[in-house]
């Protein structure tokens, strides 16, 4: 009896002490889904359910805007941008490429996938200014999109331009972060009866794919979210969202950009995540990870994870800097200020 009340205690102490390091303040209450954000001009962008796309100011929660792209009640889980203009797309079909100009906020839509098998799961520019819009595959052949450096309109990617997916592989719609890049690379990860890494040389435009041990085996296992935090390190999240607390295999890092991969913390963390991101600044020890049931961090390159809040019904979130997140997802966008470090 004593030794079971000195554990809650300390449980109790533990969970009491993260708490006190963090602070939510609601931005956003709103009736929709939110999977994809980006941060832009002080002002957290989103895109989600009903066609519904907008913006609400970090510092000021009451300057905000919103907008339907469309009049049909489209779905969207990707948002992205360059320079001059945001991009969203629907999933399923017909798939329409929204183009939104980031000063006027004029849009149109640029490109249109007909195709029945169109359902995009992601959308990514990397540094160099291509963008890349991933959807799920026609049996084994790809289904990808892409806006080349200096153009205007976006292109379906033809035959062989990606290696072919196994039977039973494709991607996840979860929080827009199934891809990611640096310098020399782009990588986007899948799921289902085969979890695997899929390459890009950014220069040569050429591709290479990656086994992984994580989770696979059934349509709702995976990888669902990837982030690196240079060409070399790098991380991946994903699970079961059908078993969202088993913990099995469900995290997974890299030190060779993506060619080998090592589970960590297997058993021993908060379950099934959505999305993930490196911490700014602290050269890949601090991480962040979210799912439906709870936000977890490390601080020891995501060997090990500690949950910091049990807020539930969240998909994603970005940092705004060092000690500033956001989170969006289920009918909310939410601020969290880090009071001390972790």
């Amino acid at each position: 009896m004593k030794k079971s009340f000195s554990l809650l205690l300390f449980l109790f102490c533990l969970s009491f002490s993260f708490a006190q390091k963090v602070d939510f303040q609601t931005l956003l209450k709103d009736k929709i889904s939110i999977r994809a954000l980006q941060i832009y001009d002080g002002k957290v962008w989103y895109s989600g359910t009903d066609s519904k796309f907008g913006f609400v100011s970090l510092k000021d929660s009451t300057d905000k805007k919103q907008m339907r792209l469309s009049e049909k009640n489209l779905q969207f889980r990707t948002l992205a941008q360059n320079k001059t203009d945001f991009y969203a797309v629907n999933i399923e079909s017909p798939a329409y490429f929204f183009k939104i100009d980031k000063k006027s906020l004029k849009y149109e839509i640029v490109f249109t996938d007909t195709a029945k098998t169109a359902f995009y799961d992601a959308l990514h520019f990397s540094k160099d200014g291509f963008g890349f819009a991933l959807s799920d595959p026609n049996g084994k052949e790809s289904a990808t999109s892409s806006l080349k450096i200096g153009s205007k309109f976006w292109q379906k990617c033809k035959g062989n331009c990606l290696p072919e997916f196994k039977i039973g592989e494709a991607a996840f719609a979860a929080s827009n972060t199934n891809i990611a890049s640096s310098k020399k690379h782009m990588w986007f990860a899948t799921g289902g009866l085969y979890s695997r890494i899929f390459r890009q040389n950014i220069k040569s435009r050429t591709w290479e794919v990656f086994e992984t041990p994580f989770i696979q085996g059934t349509s709702s296992r995976g990888i669902y979210s990837i982030d690196f935090y240079d060409d070399q390190f790098g991380i991946a999240v994903g699970g079961d969202y059908t078993k969202q607390a088993e913990n099995i295999n469900n995290i997974a890092t890299t030190n060779d950009g993506g060619k080998t991969w090592q589970i960590q913390a297997s058993g021993k963390n908060g379950g099934y995540k959505t999305y993930v991101k490196f911490r700014p600044k602290s050269k890949g020890k601090d991480i962040i990870a979210v799912g439906d049931q709870n936000i977890e961090f490390s601080n020891d390159y995501g060997k090990t994870w500690t949950t910091i809040s049990e807020e539930k019904g969240l998909y994603v979130c970005e940092w705004i800097d060092q000690n500033t997140l956001v989170f969006a997802g289920k009918n909310r966008i939410i601020k969290m200020k880090v009071n001390n470090n972790f």
